[in-house]
């Protein structure tokens, strides 16, 4: 398909810069195949069933972004792949002039030399240290990788540091959060729960490769980074009994989507699985497992909102997104949400 069915232009005052107070105090827009309602994320446990399974992912994001120097040239990095204990591969910033054997320095006792280089800025680093060790580094060196839009004179801060993590973050790995799951507290959870409404965690270590801009002019020239996942066996019976039993499974974010459909055979059945998935979601794919799909507003162009118009039928996502510029929603990882009904007639 077309890259360019997939813009539209967005106000930069709608990019939201910081979350909503409580966090589900956020706005929600209910896209259904017969219209849109405008809503608010406390209300979700009144949009579900009795039954249905709420799928979160439970990486955790990692402060992967460092500035160092290069000499005396100053030089910023963004992990976003892990190799092994103590190698990454990371986007750097300026990257032209770094070469193989280049020494960066994150701090008096903390290094990385550059192991070799790729496309798009990419490089690969060697650390001076593996495993416990670099994850200690970067916890007191490192700082929350903001996606670039969130542009601010001091980028992250100490706020960034509980804001840009969910309220399900155990395993630590990523380099963005899964931001649909922003929105969830501990209140509204408790009350999903008295609805009878479930929920169960999967595991994907988000990449930084979330936020490059598709820059090919047409969907099947594009390579989507590969991002390692999880399901465990549990989590993988409890989705299936949950769909047996006439539940709905509902993806919290374009991650635990992606990592479902992964694992799903042709049935919709849904086994345990770890791995790395590449998978690349455009309008004609088949769903498989998901019911409902509960999503942030995306980039144009983006991937992401290239998945949500598979799901929810391209034209129906545009208008959804023409409606939610006019009503003043905020959009991108900060901003409020959509909960989308499927679209058969339009995949």
């Amino acid at each position: 398909m077309r890259v360019d069915l997939f813009d539209f232009d967005l106000p930069r005052e709608l990019i939201a810069l910081r979350p909503a107070v409580p966090r589900d105090a956020a706005r929600l827009l209910q896209v259904r195949p017969d219209g849109l309602d405008d809503l608010s994320v406390r209300g979700l446990p009144d949009l579900l069933r009795p039954g249905d399974l709420m799928v979160f992912n439970d990486t955790r994001v990692i402060p992967a972004r460092l500035r160092g120097l290069r000499g005396a040239a100053k030089v910023e990095v963004t992990l976003h792949d892990r190799i092994d204990a103590g190698r990454w591969l990371a986007f750097a910033r300026p990257a032209k002039k770094l070469r193989p054997g280049d020494r960066l320095e994150f701090s008096q006792d903390f290094a990385a030399e550059v192991a070799g280089k790729g496309e798009g800025g990419e490089v690969e680093l060697r650390f001076d240290r593996q495993g416990a060790d670099l994850t200690a580094a970067l916890e007191r060196h490192g700082e929350m990788p903001l996606p670039p839009y969130i542009r601010r004179s001091v980028g992250a801060d100490q706020r960034d540091s509980a804001d840009y993590q969910t309220m399900f973050a155990r395993r630590a790995g990523a380099v963005a959060a899964p931001t649909a799951a922003l929105h969830f507290t501990p209140e509204l959870m408790a009350e999903l729960e008295r609805r009878g409404i479930g929920h169960v965690t999967v595991t994907l270590h988000v990449g930084a490769g979330t936020y490059l801009p598709v820059k090919v002019e047409d969907t099947e020239a594009h390579r989507m980074h590969a991002e390692q996942g999880e399901i465990s066996a549990d989590a993988a019976e409890r989705i299936n009994r949950a769909r047996a039993a006439g539940g709905r499974i509902v993806a919290v974010g374009s991650t635990s989507l992606r990592l479902l459909e992964t694992a799903a055979d042709a049935s919709g059945m849904v086994g345990p699985y770890a791995g790395r998935t590449d998978i690349f979601i455009t309008p004609g794919y088949r769903f498989r497992c998901i019911d409902l799909m509960l999503t942030n507003f995306h980039l144009p162009r983006s991937t992401l909102f290239m998945l949500v118009s598979a799901f929810a039928g391209l034209e129906r996502m545009r208008s959804a997104y023409e409606h939610a510029k006019a009503a003043g929603y905020r959009f991108y990882s900060y901003g409020d949400a959509c909960l989308l009904q499927p679209a058969e007639a339009d995949r």
